[in-house]
C-alpha cells in the first residue's frame, strides 16, 4: 500500500503558483483573494478524492468521507494552505495536500474506513494579517475570544469585512463544532521549520509535543518634538525606550532561558515615524516559547518588568495587550506508538523531537488527542521563500502518515 507520489508533487506545484512571489516564494493571506483561489482548487481535489466538501462560516475548507461505522468518534487529518506575506512553498501545505493524498490513495488502494474521516484546511492558522492566528481551528474548538471580527489589518480591513470579501458570512454561533469525544485522533504532517533533522540526516521525525506560545502587542507613548531643537535630557523618546526593552528581553532569554526556550520582536510600528521627528509612540510585538511552563512563565514576569523599568527611564507610557496564550501540548502517546512501529516497517529510524513553532495540532489537543510528523527541511529555513523540502522525504512523511491514518481509521 502505497500514496501516489507523483500526484501530491504535482499539485504542491500547482498550489505554489497561487500567490507567487519571485522564483521560489508565497503569499496568500488569508482570506485574500490568492487565499480564496487556492481553496476552489484544493476542494477540487478534495473531491477528486472522493471528499464531499464545504467552507464554513470560519473560512475552513472541510473535506469528509463517511466510515462504515458512522458513530465512532471521527479521525481528522490537515494542516492549512494559508502563508506569511514573505513566505515558502511548503508551510502547510505539506500537510494539507498529504492529507488530500492519504484518503485518495485509501480510496484507490480499496480501504473503507470504519471511521469517518475529514480533512479540513484550516482558516488562518499564520495569524500574520490580523495579528492572531489559528483563527479557523479556534473557531471549531470553541476557543474564539470576543471581538475576534473586528480586528483590523494594516490597510484597516476587519476580519469581518475580510471574510465576506473571501465569499463566506461569518458565522462565530457555529462555534464549537466539535465536543470532546468526538474525535478519536488528529493528525498533522508539517515541515520541521528548524535544523534538527537535517542535523540528525533523517528525513522524518515523530514530534513529541508543542512548545506554548505567548503572543504580547507592547504600546510605549512618549511626547512628539523637533529632532533639532529638543535636548536630549528632556526627551520622551518612544523609540529609544523600545530599543531598550527589546535588547534587554534578547538578553534575557540568552542568559537565563533553557535550551527551548525563544523569544522574538517581529513586528513595530513607530508615530509619526519621520526622520526629523522624536518618536511619539511605538508599538512592538513579543513572541515567547518555551516547552517548560515554569521557565517560561520566569523569563514571563522578567519581562514585564524590563518593561516597567525602561518606560520609567524614558519617562514613557506603557500598555501591554497579550493576543496569544497557550501551555505546551504534548502529543499522545498511543498515537506515536502507532507511529513508531509503522515507522520501523518503513525502515526510516525517526527520532521523535519537539515543535517550537505551534500549530493548528496546538488547539486540537484541547478537544482530542492529536499526533504530528515532521518533515526535514533545508536547513531549517521557513516562513521565507528559501524554505525547501525534498519531494522524497514529504513523501516519505506522508506514507509514515498514510499508515498511521488507515491504522486509526480501521481501528
Amino acid at each position: 500500500m502505497s500514496i501516489n507520489g507523483e500526484r501530491l508533487k504535482r499539485h504542491l506545484e500547482e498550489l505554489a503558483e497561487i500567490g507567487k512571489i519571485g522564483e521560489t516564494g508565497v503569499c496568500r493571506l488569508a482570506h485574500s483573494k490568492e487565499d480564496r483561489k487556492a481553496v476552489e482548487v484544493v476542494k477540487g481535489w478534495m473531491e477528486e478524492a472522493g471528499l464531499t466538501t464545504k467552507i464554513d462560516g470560519f473560512g475552513n475548507l472541510i473535506g469528509r468521507i463517511e466510515g462504515s461505522q458512522p458513530e465512532k468518534p471521527i479521525l481528522i487529518l490537515g494542516s492549512h494552505i494559508d502563508s506569511q506575506p514573505y513566505g515558502g512553498r511548503f508551510d502547510g501545505t505539506a500537510g494539507a495536500l498529504g492529507a488530500i493524498e492519504v484518503v485518495h490513495s485509501m480510496k484507490e488502494n480499496g480501504i473503507t474506513p470504519q471511521r469517518t474521516i475529514e480533512v479540513i484546511c484550516f482558516s488562518d492558522e499564520e495569524g500574520c494579517r490580523f495579528n492572531k492566528g489559528i483563527f479557523g481551528v479556534r473557531g471549531l474548538a470553541g476557543m474564539l475570544e470576543e471581538g475576534e471580527l473586528d480586528r483590523k489589518d494594516k490597510q484597516g480591513v476587519t476580519r469581518r469585512e475580510a471574510l465576506k470579501e473571501f465569499g463566506v458570512e461569518p458565522d462565530l454561533s457555529q462555534s464549537p463544532v466539535y465536543q470532546k469525544g468526538d474525535i478519536a485522533a488528529f493528525l498533522e504532517l508539517h515541515i520541521e521549520q528548524g535544523p534538527v533533522l537535517e542535523q540528525k540526516k533523517k528525513p522524518v521525525g515523530i514530534v513529541s509535543g508543542i512548545s506554548g506560545p505567548i503572543w504580547l502587542t507592547v504600546t510605549l507613548e512618549g511626547f512628539a518634538g523637533h529632532a533639532g531643537s529638543v535636548p536630549m535630557p528632556m526627551r520622551q523618546d518612544a523609540l529609544l525606550g523600545a530599543s531598550d526593552i527589546i535588547r534587554k528581553f534578547d538578553d534575557l532569554v540568552k542568559k537565563e532561558g533553557t535550551e527551548t526556550t525563544v523569544g522574538t520582536v517581529g513586528s513595530m510600528q513607530v508615530f509619526p515615524n519621520s526622520r526629523n521627528i522624536i518618536a511619539e509612540k511605538v508599538e512592538f510585538t513579543v513572541d515567547l516559547r518555551d516547552i517548560d511552563l515554569k521557565a517560561r512563565t520566569r523569563l514571563e514576569e522578567k519581562m514585564y518588568n524590563i518593561i516597567e523599568e525602561s518606560a520609567a527611564e524614558y519617562k514613557l507610557k506603557y500598555e501591554i495587550k497579550e493576543d496569544t496564550r497557550s501551555e505546551p501540548r504534548y502529543c499522545a502517546d498511543w498515537i506515536k506508538d502507532i507511529m513508531k512501529e509503522e515507522d520501523g516497517k518503513l525502515g526510516l529510524d525517526s527520532p521523535t523531537l519537539m515543535s517550537g513553532p505551534f500549530h493548528d495540532a496546538l488547539i486540537m489537543s484541547y478537544i482530542s488527542d492529536y499526533g504530528m510528523i515532521f518533515v526535514r527541511c533545508e536547513k531549517g529555513i521557513s516562513h521565507n521563500p528559501l524554505e525547501f523540502a525534498e519531494m522524497e522525504d514529504i513523501e516519505k512523511g506522508v506514507q509514515l502518515l498514510y499508515r498511521t491514518a488507515v491504522r486509526i481509521s480501521q481501528a
